[in-house]
């Protein structure tokens, strides 16, 4: 508590003058994060600037990460009372993950994908000389084959059932 007022500027005592629970201040934080790395997800689904949609997100999703780091490790590690959060923050935050998938486990494997990869990069844990872009092209390129697949599957099951 004393590390968290530090860095807000106040003494620990006034952070309960704002929060009533050491769980309060983490469950403002999740969702401060669920924000950020939800705004930066869904704004890059608009603007598809990596060329697809799916590119986009991860390296939309890998640089909000990786630039609040402790934020990040907040909002992932641990275990979470999720009725804290606001209602649908959740569901808000990881929705991107569903538009490029289509479907809602490949939409949590592609998010445990791109959470793998920030965790590791963020402990060093990948070996020297990596080269972490092509890796993040190689998972998405991955992603968008068998989501690919998958919608085709879907679309000849659709016909068969005509």
């Amino acid at each position: 508590m004393r590390r968290v007022a530090s860095e807000l500027g106040i003494r620990a005592p006034s952070l309960y003058k704002h929060f009533s629970s050491r769980a309060d201040i983490e469950a403002a934080s999740v969702a401060h994060a669920m924000v950020e790395i939800g705004e930066a997800t869904h704004k890059a689904l608009h603007e598809k600037q990596a060329g697809s949609a799916l590119m986009s997100l991860l390296i939309a999703y890998r640089q909000s990460c990786l630039a609040s780091p402790a934020l990040y490790r907040i909002a992932t590690q641990g275990g979470f009372d999720r009725g804290k959060l606001p209602a649908g923050l959740e569901e808000w935050a990881g929705n991107p993950f569903y538009v490029v998938t289509g479907n809602p486990e490949l939409a949590q494997a592609l998010w445990s994908f791109a959470h793998g990869m920030v965790v590791l990069e963020l402990d060093r844990r990948y070996p020297p000389g990596s080269d972490l872009d092509s890796t993040w092209r190689a998972g998405a390129t991955a992603f968008e084959r068998h989501s690919a697949l998958k919608q085709a599957e879907h679309n000849q099951g659709a016909r068969t059932n005509d």
